[in-house]
C-alpha cells in the first residue's frame, strides 16, 4: 500500500471509488462511488459523508454533518486511512477554539445511564425528549429508585439545579461529551 500527498487546491474536492473524483480510491471495494467531499471555508476544511454504505470517520467517530478538519485529524473511507495535514500549526492547536468544559469522572453505570436518558435524541428532531425514568430502568434492568440515586449524583457531578434537570442533564452530557453520537447507535 503506498502513500501519496494530494494537495487541496480548489475548494471542493470528492472522495470516491470512481475515476471522476478528485481523490479517487478504485481499488477500495469498500468505498462507495462518491463517498464523501471536502469543502473548503477560507483557511479551514470540512469534510461530509455523502450518504455512503459504510460511513466516513473522523479519528474513529463516525461522521454525522459536516466536520471540520485539523491537522492530524485521521480519515477512514472504505479501508482506506487519510490523514489531514493543514497549512502552519501542531496538531488540533492551529486556530482551534477553547472547547467544552470536560466531562466529570463518571462510573460505568452512571455513562450507562446518560446513554439510555440519551439515547431517545438520537433521532434528531428539534423537540426530542430525553428519556424518562422509568424509561432508563428498564433499559438498564434495575428500579427507577436506583435511577433516581444515580441521576442525583449526576446532578451533582454537572452541576445542574432547578426545574427541566433531565433535559439539562441530556443536553450537559452531550455538550461536554460525556457521551458522544457513538454511544448511541
Amino acid at each position: 500500500m503506498g502513500c501519496d500527498l494530494v494537495v487541496l487546491e480548489e475548494t471542493r474536492r470528492t472522495i470516491g471509488r470512481e475515476e471522476t473524483n478528485d481523490i479517487a480510491l478504485m481499488t477500495d471495494d469498500t468505498v462507495s462511488r462518491v463517498h464523501a467531499v471536502l469543502d473548503a471555508y477560507g483557511t479551514a476544511w470540512s469534510i461530509r459523508d455523502m450518504g455512503s454504505f459504510n460511513g466516513t470517520f473522523v479519528n474513529g467517530e463516525r461522521l454525522v454533518g459536516d466536520r471540520i478538519l485539523r491537522t492530524g485529524d485521521e480519515i477512514t473511507i472504505g479501508a482506506t486511512r487519510l490523514v489531514f495535514r493543514g497549512e502552519g500549526g501542531s496538531p488540533r492547536t492551529a486556530g482551534a477554539t477553547a472547547g467544552a468544559d470536560k466531562p466529570p469522572k463518571l462510573t460505568p453505570r452512571e455513562h450507562d445511564l446518560l446513554v439510555a436518558l440519551c439515547r431517545p435524541m438520537r433521532a434528531g428532531g428539534t423537540f426530542t425528549r430525553p428519556a424518562s425514568i422509568n424509561d432508563m430502568a428498564q433499559a438498564l434492568v434495575v428500579s427507577p429508585a436506583a435511577v433516581k440515586f444515580h441521576l442525583t449524583n449526576l446532578y451533582g457531578k454537572f452541576g445542574i439545579e432547578g426545574n427541566g434537570r433531565l433535559v439539562q442533564l441530556a443536553n450537559e452530557a452531550l455538550r461536554r461529551r460525556a457521551i458522544t453520537p457513538a454511544d448511541l447507535a
